[in-house]
């Protein structure tokens, strides 16, 4: 006999666990639904679930983008919120041990952006680290606690530091978000004048780390989330009008097909990825290379499925269904943190060094 799932129900996203395994993330997805478009609620549930979400490098990497990838697909701006606090986390728990006079309470982002005509600067006062200047694209800067900020220090490079957003010299400009992505999460610019810092690691390490390119694994994994969300939006629809007697075309099932062996290759790549991270395979140089393929990879496959299930369905849903608009829109956006064929460009010099397999 036949199982049809309950299709209301909040569905994971599956990358190497079981459906058993998977079954187990039912609450916390129920809890991003119930709480959908509800910053302060997603953000107290960011901090809840902290401490038993898997760091990338665990030993459970493909379990921490199953939780990513699954709670995206609920809503994708949950997992625009919930993942920058979780990458903080990992970043702290990569740091020295110098870095960890800190605790790590509250909520947190991570400021990694650079913008022109603005510049963040980092110098020593006294022995103690004070930032100056302005950061760009700081998400829900204004609901926050803490930020993991990068800054530039004098002639050395840039390095990283934990800042609280609630000190003296913390000023938050209006972003005046015109955007209808991702509306519940605003991007703008904070201003640091004489603001206190804590450095994490030294000059450079924030960068050159592994898990700089595991965290940019991570944001591929919420994309892929999304996309499974707009998959499983076709695949209803398609349902729904069989329902009523009016079956597929061919057109319709070709490309729900190529969406299928899509999701499935992406799944397979990240599940053989994530085994490679704990396996010690990408804790050098390499894990940024494959961050790179990671996401170009993950961008593109979410880019096509966005326009194959767009064409298919017409204007209807995203003029009337406001659940399907938000995400189009929503991971529209979202989507652009990939930085197309400048990051092939990037991929490139580094293939061309010869950091490849083939």
């Amino acid at each position: 006999m036949k199982v049809t799932p309950d299709r209301r129900a909040p569905r994971a996203v599956g990358i190497s666990s079981t459906p058993e395994e998977l079954a187990g993330l039912g609450p916390l997805l129920l809890a991003v639904e119930a709480n959908a478009e509800d910053v302060p609620a997603l953000l107290a549930l960011a901090r809840e679930i902290n401490e038993i979400v898997p760091k990338p490098g665990s030993g459970q990497t493909a379990r921490l983008w199953e939780i990513l990838a699954s709670v995206t697909a609920v809503d994708v701006a949950a997992g625009r919120i919930l993942e920058p606090h979780l990458d903080a986390a990992a970043i702290f728990d990569q740091a020295n041990a110098q870095a960890r006079t800190l605790p790590f309470t509250g909520t947190w982002g991570v400021f990694a952006a650079e913008a022109p005509g603005l510049k963040l600067t980092a110098r020593n006062a006294g022995g103690r680290t004070i930032l100056d200047g302005s950061k760009p694209w700081c998400s829900l800067a204004a609901q926050l606690d803490h930020a993991i900020v990068t800054a530039h220090l004098d002639g050395v490079g840039r390095a990283a530091f934990a800042v609280d957003l609630h000190a003296d010299g913390v000023s938050v400009a209006d972003p005046d978000w015109a955007s209808l992505g991702l509306r519940e999460v605003p991007s703008g610019t904070v201003h640091f004048d004489s603001v206190p810092a804590i450095p994490l690691g030294d000059t450079g390490w924030y960068y050159q780390r592994p898990g700089f390119g595991w965290g940019g694994m991570g944001v591929a994994a919420c994309w892929l989330g999304g996309a499974v969300a707009i998959a499983r939006s076709f695949e209803e629809a398609l349902q729904k009008a069989a329902d009523g007697g009016r079956e597929p075309d061919q057109l319709a099932l070709a490309h729900l097909g190529e969406i299928d062996r899509t999701l499935e290759g992406l799944r397979a790549y990240l599940a053989r990825t994530a085994a490679r991270i704990d396996a010690g395979e990408l804790s050098g140089s390499g894990s940024w290379s494959e961050a790179l393929r990671v996401r170009g990879s993950v961008a593109a496959a979410v880019e096509r499925i966005q326009a194959l299930v767009s064409q298919n369905l017409g204007p209807g849903p995203l003029a009337f269904d406001r659940r399907y608009a938000k995400r189009m829109a929503d991971l529209s956006l979202y989507i652009r943190q990939h930085h197309a064929m400048r990051d092939d460009a990037q991929l490139g010099a580094l293939t061309f060094k010869g950091d490849h397999a083939w």
